[in-house]
């Protein structure tokens, strides 16, 4: 049995459209490039062909990959899941670098949806899985390549 993967509902989603366009829209146009490009003659030496028939390898591997993530999700709604004030996956957590003095705000999602920029940072980063279990206003020891790093939890939020 394949393990599941958690997934915040914006995640799946944002899947979800992606799996629609790939079939719906760029499926038909890549077929209708193939065609076209088979009207040229010659496959051998048609590099538009070519072109077309990867693109296609690439569209269908890229619905395989996301169809195959979706049946093996599992859709995590953090705003029904009642705040304990523990870290859990879907979270939203506030953290204050003791180290640097600097506080961050992160919410807690899968590795598809992780993006730094986005302040979405993965369930299965160092410092996520120092911090999974742990509660508010607890101090938690992160030990990162730099050193040590001592991370003061000010808020957990369900949203």
């Amino acid at each position: 049995m394949k393990q599941k993967i958690p997934m915040t509902i914006h995640g799946a989603e944002k899947l979800i459209k992606e799996l629609k366009k790939l079939k719906e829209v760029k499926r038909s146009n890549i077929i209708s490039a193939i065609a076209e490009a088979r009207s040229h003659g010659d496959l051998k030496e048609n590099a538009e062909y070519h072109a077309a028939r990867e693109e296609q390898s690439f569209c269908e591997g890229r619905i395989q990959e996301i169809e195959t993530k979706l049946s093996n999700a599992y859709i995590i709604d953090i705003t029904k899941i009642l705040n304990v004030g523990k870290v859990i996956f879907g979270v939203t957590i506030t953290i204050y670098n003791i180290n640097t003095k600097q506080q961050y705000t992160y919410k807690i999602v899968g590795d598809d949806e992780a993006n730094l920029k986005q302040n979405l940072i993965s369930i299965n980063s160092p410092i996520i899985r120092g911090l999974l279990g742990k509660k508010l206003m607890d101090i938690v020891e992160i030990n990162t390549p730099n050193g040590i790093i001592y991370y003061k939890i000010l808020k957990i939020d369900h949203i």
